[in-house]
Order: C-alpha cells, then sequence, then structure tokens
C-alpha cells in the first residue's frame, strides 16, 4: 500500500501540523562536529529546515538539542521554536524523539519528525509530504517518504501515534511503534531525492557537492 498527495489539489484545509526537528547528534561519523551547523548558502542547516516548517505551516515547533547545544541553539535566534535539550543526547535519537513529543503543546492533527541534516528539503517537499499524509487510507496513522525503493525523512503521523509513543517505555519510539503496527504504516512513494539525501559522514559532503555542484561550509570555528 502507498498513498500519494491529490494531482489536483488536496482540501481547503490541510490538517493542522506539528513538529519535531531532531538536532542533538554528535557528529561521530564526521569528527565530531555539529553537522547540522554546515552552511548551504551561508545559512545553517538546522535553521534553513526550521524555517521550511514554519513556511509549510507546521505549528507548534521543537527543536530537540543536546551535543553542540550552545551553538545549535545560537543558530536558531530569532524563530519560532520550543528548544529542548537533551541532557544525555548519547541515550540515542528515540530519547531526543521523546523530549520533542512531549514538549509539543496545544491541538494537532498530526505530527512530522525531521531530522536537522538533509541539506535540500524545503517548505514545498514539506507541504507534498502533509498532502499524501492527508490523502492517506483512513486505517494509515504514519506515512514516510519512499525513493526508489527506499525510506527517506521526514515522517508523519497522526496525533494518537504521539501519545501512544510517549505511553510506552524509555525506549519505545516511531520506529517501535511502526515496527508493531505495520498495517498501519503506509509509504508516499515519489521521486524527490530531497527526501533522501542527508549528511552523516565526509563522503556524503563531496558527493553532495558533486552531484548538485553545491556546496555545504562549515562556519567560523569548526575546523574542517
Amino acid at each position: 500500500m502507498s498513498v500519494g498527495p491529490d494531482p489536483v489539489g488536496g482540501p481547503t484545509r490541510g490538517p493542522r501540523v506539528g513538529a519535531v526537528l531532531l538536532a542533538a547528534g554528535s557528529g561521530s561519523r564526521i569528527g565530531h562536529r555539529p553537522k547540522c551547523l554546515l552552511e548551504f548558502g551561508g545559512e545553517p542547516l538546522v535553521r534553513r529546515l526550521l524555517r521550511a516548517l514554519a513556511d509549510a505551516g507546521a505549528d507548534p515547533l521543537v527543536v530537540v538539542t543536546g551535543h553542540h547545544a550552545e551553538r545549535v541553539e545560537a543558530a536558531l535566534q530569532g524563530l519560532p521554536a520550543t528548544l529542548v535539550r537533551n541532557r544525555d543526547p548519547d541515550a540515542g535519537q528515540t530519547a531526543s524523539q521523546r523530549l520533542g513529543l512531549a514538549a509539543l503543546s496545544g491541538r494537532h492533527d498530526a505530527v512530522i519528525v525531521a531530522l536537522a541534516d538533509q541539506p535540500l528539503i524545503d517548505a514545498q517537499d514539506i507541504a507534498t509530504l502533509v498532502a499524501a499524509w492527508a490523502q492517506r487510507p483512513a486505517a494509515v496513522r504514519v506515512v514516510y517518504p519512499e525513493v526508489g525503493g527506499q525510506r527517506g525523512n521526514p515522517v508523519i503521523f497522526a496525533a494518537e501515534v504521539r501519545e501512544q509513543i510517549l505511553a510506552g517505555g524509555a525506549g519505545f519510539g516511531c520506529r517501535q511503534w511502526q515496527a508493531a503496527h505495520p498495517e498501519a504504516v503506509a509509504p508516499f512513494v515519489n521521486g524527490n531525492l530531497h527526501y533522501r539525501i542527508d549528511i552523516d559522514a565526509p563522503e556524503d559532503l563531496l558527493r553532495f557537492e558533486r552531484e548538485t555542484g553545491l556546496p555545504l561550509r562549515w562556519p567560523a570555528g569548526v575546523s574542517a
């Protein structure tokens, strides 16, 4: 089963969507440097991703920091987001995800969990993912992008999935929920490589510039 946005346009009023942006990693595979602060067009990736979510209408917005927290939080000054610091970021991404989900306030129909190391994700990509979720079959509670047969990010899920995740144990996150409810998970199959491209290792930087012709640069004070 797969889902997709309505080719002639979605409903006039879309779902209310909150978002959690994960930016707590150490960057261990890239020299323990804050990869979410890599600059694309002079703007840190974490700030670019947060703007994309906001411009697509996601509200409220939560950013989870951890390693490199002071620098990451400084890069987000002036943007409308709740900053939550993971005091034990080595506990893993699921722990950061749970902190972010717990910090979401207000009423929403769905939640996006996004990663702060995807250089090409923009507001249109977020809006397209939300449209795909809005057009899903009624039984589907989680939608993720699939490009070329491979999973991508961000992922979007129903508000009740958030509640069920938080009701689970400390190691229970979105992936664990999906494993427990495979019948309620569907891919949004598409050809947009934006959903697949992220930066984990030095070779990813080289590949990104080679394939896109666009450079990513470390900010001042972070050695390359």
